[in-house]
């Protein structure tokens, strides 16, 4: 199942939403192409606000037409005329309701053409538990005890069709229901409900919904004997926000498929990241992540569709490194996210020992792993990956061990970040996931350990992928997190800044420093050539890249957090002291 050979630029990608620069799209191309970013960047990652979305920041997809609030097509050429590739996402897993087809469905109800386009939790589950008093079917011990869960509580969104029944749809990410304000026009039709029991009803019913009140504590007084056709009426106007998993059983999901990565390729993509790829197939009896061989077959199938339009996919995965799936997707051809990157690079700066980071640094050479690596992104940096973990009565090692990723993760706290965990069936958390912090609030906010990590990222093999933010040395957003809701833990690291931000950051020594050393990777030579890594005292990082007569050679002092690049090219050597 290896991926067909397609190359992507050795150069740095840039990370972004359309408007984390200025307030569109525009904004962020107009920055690129001031003078100092000239030949900074040559890969350009925008995330799925680019598309029509509702959730998430994106990750909760309407529909793969262009976000024309905050995209132009003029944007797509100015970035072709800079010679700058793009980067999407496409979300395997799942769809918001608010899609075409999830509105169709609620809609139409079982009639829907878009029935088996998503997944009615008893229906999968038929024959596999037992039926709660709820109406929902809970499996099986044995079955229930293999889901990965991403929230507390069973994975499922209940919805009213039409017909008044409630279905429970699988939802392994976020949901919200909304009940929405009754009029007493809506309730004329009840009959034996007089104008005098509206003008009572109503406005208590809205004080309830206001209140987010059961609404099995109202006292409806005289109308109790109507209290259920009233109801009726209210959970008729209820309203749904939530990514809902799509069923890859389904033609009509394929179908889909093969629609959008043609509509991506139209926009200029040319590297498709795969969002949540390893939850799409489901088998009862199997874990809801990366079960097999049913996740393989599934990623052959969008191989073969990519293929067709000349996109090279970028497989996401977060798990545990003792788990070995990085390994085995690399082993497949395709490039993996260095998702150990981050972690590693605050170990190794904040303990002052490289030993961690040039091992998996050496594994990378030794396997021949194609990686994309980076150091902040829009989401947390993650700790789960760097894990041991037990797999058939064995267990493999991690990159760490628990207490060194556990100290990773206190440091991180007391400088400010928040927590993501995870949960099992029961709703119990069982694991931490990431922790949300700008790279340089991780850092403790130390412009030369920023440094230090971007000349890390620059030099390990892989190709570099840079927030924008963390360029401009951004710090936690405790007000954005504290009023993001249930994901504002993600805000703490997506401000926004300016054109005017941008204009004075870049007359700062770190913002300047960065742009030196990025620009020295995404031009070199030496880059595209062979990485070797010197044998050095544990305080000491010492790697080469050279390709002919060109050479870029960085050495790091951990104990003063000091570096020295020197770089010939052409002839001409330079040498650069940080």
């Amino acid at each position: 199942m290896q991926q067909k050979s397609t190359k992507i630029s050795n150069g740095v990608m840039l990370n972004v939403y359309p408007d984390s620069i200025g307030e569109k799209f525009s904004d962020t191309i107009e920055m690129l192409k001031m003078t100092e970013f000239k030949d900074v960047f040559s890969l350009l990652y925008v995330l799925p606000t680019f598309f029509n979305s509702d959730l998430d920041r994106g990750f909760s997809i309407i529909d793969y037409d262009i976000n024309t609030d905050l995209v132009d097509t003029k944007d797509l050429k100015d970035l072709d005329d800079l010679q700058i590739k793009l980067k999407f996402d496409i979300v395997l897993n799942h769809l918001s309701v608010a899609s075409p087809q999830f509105k169709d469905l609620l809609q139409h109800g079982n009639k829907s053409k878009y029935k088996d386009f998503f997944i009615n939790w008893n229906e999968f589950w038929q024959g596999n538990g037992v039926e709660n008093e709820d109406g929902i079917i809970i499996p099986k011990p044995q079955f229930l005890n293999k889901l990965f869960m991403r929230k507390s509580g069973l994975p499922i969104l209940k919805v009213r069709f039409p017909d008044g029944s409630e279905q429970p749809y699988w939802n392994t990410f976020y949901q919200q229901i909304t009940y929405n304000s009754i009029t007493i026009d809506e309730l004329e039709n009840i009959k034996g409900l007089t104008e005098a029991q509206c003008l009572y009803i109503v406005p208590v019913i809205n004080q309830a919904i206001a209140n987010n009140q059961d609404f099995s504590m109202i006292d409806f007084k005289d109308c109790t004997p109507l209290k259920a056709d009233i109801l009726q009426i209210v959970e008729q106007k209820r309203s749904y926000l939530g990514q809902m998993d799509v069923n890859g059983k389904s033609p009509l999901v394929w179908d889909f498929y093969e629609e959008t990565l043609k509509k991506v390729k139209g926009y200029g993509c040319t590297i498709l990241r795969l969002d949540a790829f390893a939850y799409l197939h489901k088998q009862v009896g199997e874990s809801n992540f990366f079960n097999k061989p049913g996740t393989w077959e599934y990623l052959e199938r969008i191989n073969q569709i990519a293929q067709k339009n000349n996109l090279m996919l970028l497989p996401e995965i977060h798990a545990e490194y003792g788990l070995h799936l990085h390994d085995e997707v690399a082993t497949e051809g395709y490039y993996i996210y260095d998702f150990f990157l981050p972690g590693l690079t605050i170990h190794t700066i904040e303990n002052k020992t490289s030993s961690a980071l040039l091992s998996w640094a050496k594994e990378i050479i030794t396997k021949g792993y194609k990686t994309v690596n980076m150091l902040g992104c829009h989401d947390g940096i993650p700790v789960l990956d760097l894990k041991g973990k037990e797999v058939n009565g064995f267990y493999n090692k991690g990159l760490l061990e628990d207490a060194e990723i556990e100290g990773i993760m206190t440091t991180i706290m007391e400088r400010g970040g928040r927590v993501k965990n995870l949960y099992d069936p029961s709703g119990k958390k069982i694991s931490y996931y990431q922790i949300n912090a700008t790279f340089f609030s991780a850092l403790g906010e130390d412009e030369q350990k920023l440094l230090l990590a971007r000349v890390i990222q620059m030099f390990v093999p892989g190709i570099p992928q840079v927030w924008y933010l963390d360029i401009f040395a951004g710090k936690n957003n405790y007000e954005a997190a504290d009023n993001g809701g249930s994901a504002g833990h993600k805000e703490i690291n997506r401000t926004a800044l300016s054109m005017q931000d941008i204009e004075q950051g870049l007359k700062t020594d770190v913002v300047q420093k960065q742009l030196q050393i990025i620009r020295l990777r995404n031009t070199s030579a030496a880059f595209s050539g062979q990485v070797g890594i010197n044998d050095s005292d544990a305080t000491v990082i010492d790697i080469k890249w050279v390709n002919g007569d060109a050479l870029a050679h960085l050495k790091v002092n951990l104990l003063t957090n000091s570096f020295t690049i020197n770089h010939i090219e052409n002839g001409i050597t330079n040498n650069m002291s940080f």
